[in-house]
């Protein structure tokens, strides 16, 4: 099992990171912003458009360090990668799998129930917690809806009609979504998804945190030694991640939409924290990325019990304990793929 350690956000956009020994050194122009110890980091992400030395980047890949690059306002740009760590014999078998769509439906279900299993819980937690602040009929429907999908979803054998059921579970859920929203109702009522880009405040910190989860999702799976960018669910597509968004998928209930929502509530992020672009989108200001990330950094160091290993870790590890549960199923090891399944 792999040790969770801590993660470095750079932010500073003029930031330039570089290699000192065995400790990355954070520079803005002749000026040392940090110095740390690489061996105390799993990861490195770097908000800046400077980058890093190729010293720095083929240290992080012999050491087996993620380091990632992003723009200033989250954008995924590039991973640094080395050697395989994983055997050719585990590869070949996710690659086999990837192109026989019904052993990829295998995989892709038990994300998809994952997903679907954790958002109905979201819904149920908040009708639980806050009986008097919602309403409970609407969560109620909404729940029994979802829970109604799972038997539908784990018996599907085409990709295809998965889709189609994942998209109308999506639809029920965040068809509720704005409901779980207590506080600042003003400024983050929820009226549907914008992508790319953003267009509302809600939108701009939902995007961010997939953004973040999909890179965490992508290291995890690479440390394993299986192929981010071969999917079961999600298609090859040229430079998406696929497998990583397979992945997320289970995840994205608790890890961003739940997170976000919790930031809303507790007035974490205001209204003022957001700005809005020329062409229409909406992001989060420095501050607000700053403040989203250390409550991020934060979640992530908390602990829980996993569900399927009964052993307590801390949530920032469930993303690469899931990815060796994958690996154990395509090997063999396990009947089928245990999806992240919380309570």
């Amino acid at each position: 099992m792999r040790k969770f350690l801590n993660t470095l956000f750079v932010l500073s956009e003029d930031s330039y990171l570089s290699l000192d020994g065995e400790t990355v050194l954070v520079l803005s122009g002749e000026q040392k912003r940090g110095q740390f110890p690489l061996h105390t980091l799993e990861g490195i992400l770097c908000f800046s458009y400077k980058g890093a030395s190729p010293a720095l980047m083929g240290k992080c890949a012999h050491e087996g360090i993620n380091l990632a690059f992003l723009t200033p306002r989250g954008r995924f740009l590039a991973r640094v990668s080395g050697e395989n760590p994983g055997n050719v014999l585990l590869r070949k078998e996710q690659y086999r799998i990837s192109d026989d769509e019904s052993r990829s439906c295998r995989y892709a279900r038990s994300f998809v129930f994952g997903k679907v299993y954790n958002g109905r819980w979201s819904i149920e937690r908040t009708r639980r917690d806050h009986a008097l602040r919602v309403d409970t009929e609407a969560l109620r429907r909404a729940s029994k809806t979802l829970s109604d999908s799972l038997p539908s979803i784990l018996a599907e054998t085409s990709l295809d009609s998965l889709r189609g059921l994942e998209g109308q579970a999506a639809a029920v859920y965040f068809g509720a979504f704005d409901t779980l929203l207590l506080n600042q109702r003003e400024t983050f009522a929820f009226t549907g998804r914008s992508r790319r880009p953003p267009l509302d405040p809600l939108n701009a910190m939902l995007s961010f945190a997939y953004s973040l989860l999909s890179n965490i999702c992508a290291g995890a799976l690479e440390s394993v030694g299986l192929d981010a960018y071969v999917g079961f669910l999600h298609r090859d597509r040229p430079g998406r991640s696929s497998l990583a968004l397979d992945l997320m998928e289970e995840l994205r209930p608790l890890f961003a939409d739940r997170f976000v929502a919790t930031l809303i509530n507790n007035r974490v992020i205001q209204p003022g924290h957001f700005e809005q672009q020329p062409g229409g989108a909406v992001l989060l200001t420095d501050e607000g990325r700053k403040i989203f990330l250390a409550a991020w950094q934060k979640r992530l160091s908390e602990s829980l019990t996993h569900p399927y290993l009964k052993e307590k870790m801390v949530w920032g590890l469930v993303p690469y304990v899931q990815a060796l549960l994958l690996t154990r199923c395509l090997r063999g090891d396990l009947d089928a793929y245990p999806p992240f399944l919380w309570k």
